[in-house]
């Protein structure tokens, strides 16, 4: 699912301080939930925690399959690209997720994971998220591109803000913006002002894609235990199911200012 993502990121997930739902003792173990609060240290102390390891193991899993999926369906997006300018940079575009993925992989390895094994559990959701997505056409892959896969980046940073710092910092280097987020937008926007008509179309289409994308990351949370305890057990400071829910909610509102980036109705 992951491909582009939007320079807007909204919130700053990262970087803003999380909100608690109890205080933190001086063993540095969340009084409410407790687990073991990870966002401060490095990935040799919070790996100690089998639980959490467990659980960046799946993310970096994730991203990983995510950054192979998207290099390839970019690669078969170019087909159709309407310049060969416009194919060109489908293909630097691709190339780019391509080194994001190598990045991941080489990490899991260098922790003692196999990448595949690591990758395995999420080729079903990935797969079935892209076959329900399939572009009919340049405008709708450039949509996608943009909109569908940013919502999955923007699910991605509010993870990271839980994350050791060591991880941390990697899962925010492979979901910065590759620099093509401005080049969907401006094709778009110029085939919406050569024909309005087309606009309802992709408004359309981005909210299904919305809606898959939701569904998706939902269903890959709840399929894995650690992960899902990373997010509702509150890993890294008291993250709640309350939080969970703004959390969709902080997602859903950049979703809204993507669509009107494009020019579309959300």
């Amino acid at each position: 699912m992951r491909c582009m993502t939007s320079s807007d990121k909204p919130g700053n997930a990262a970087d803003a301080p999380t909100e608690t739902t109890g205080a933190t003792g001086a063993t540095g173990v969340h009084e409410t939930t407790g687990v073991a609060v990870v966002a401060d240290r490095d990935w040799a102390t919070a790996a100690a925690d089998p639980q959490y390891r467990a659980a960046v193991v799946d993310l970096l899993g994730a991203l990983a399959y995510g950054e192979l999926a998207a290099f390839e369906r970019l690669a078969e997006d170019a087909k159709l690209a309407p310049t060969l300018a416009d194919k060109a940079e489908l293909a630097k575009m691709a190339s780019a997720e391509f080194h994001h993925f190598e990045r991941l992989r080489d990490r899991l390895a260098e922790i003692g994971e196999e990448p595949t094994e690591a990758m395995e559990p999420f080729v079903a959701a990935y797969d079935g998220f892209h076959k329900q997505t399939d572009p009919s056409d340049w405008l709708e892959g450039l949509v996608k591109a943009y909109v569908g896969d940013s919502i999955a980046s923007d699910f991605y940073r509010e993870v990271a803000a839980r994350l050791d710092a060591d991880t941390r910092e990697l899962v925010l280097a492979v979901l910065d913006d590759t620099g093509h987020a401005g080049f969907a937008v401006e094709k778009v926007r110029a085939a919406i002002d050569a024909d309005p008509r087309v606009g309802g179309r992709l408004a359309l289409w981005a909210r299904r894609l919305m809606g898959e994308a939701l569904s998706q990351s939902q269903r890959v949370v709840a399929d894995r235990d650690a992960l899902s305890t990373m997010l509702v057990g509150g890993v890294a400071d008291g993250f709640d199911l309350a939080e969970v829910g703004r959390m969709f909610s902080r997602i859903t509102e950049a979703h809204t200012k993507r669509m009107a980036a494009l020019g579309l109705a959300a």
